[in-house]
């Protein structure tokens, strides 16, 4: 769903950003707290411009 490796969840769960919890030996995730985790990584219009402006 996410497109990305289980470690970098596990990343993003230690670094607080994803909520996981842990039954017994697994880590389980809500599809709710997915999904505003997904939303919180959204990308503001015009905040990427340092990554295609043209050196002068």
């Amino acid at each position: 769903m996410l497109g990305i490796t289980p470690r970098t969840l596990y990343k993003l769960v230690d670094q607080g950003k994803v909520p996981g919890y842990r039954m017994g030996r697994v880590i389980r995730f809500q599809l709710s707290d997915i999904l505003e985790a997904i939303e919180g990584f959204r990308i503001e219009p015009g905040s990427l411009q340092h990554l295609y402006q043209e050196e002068q």
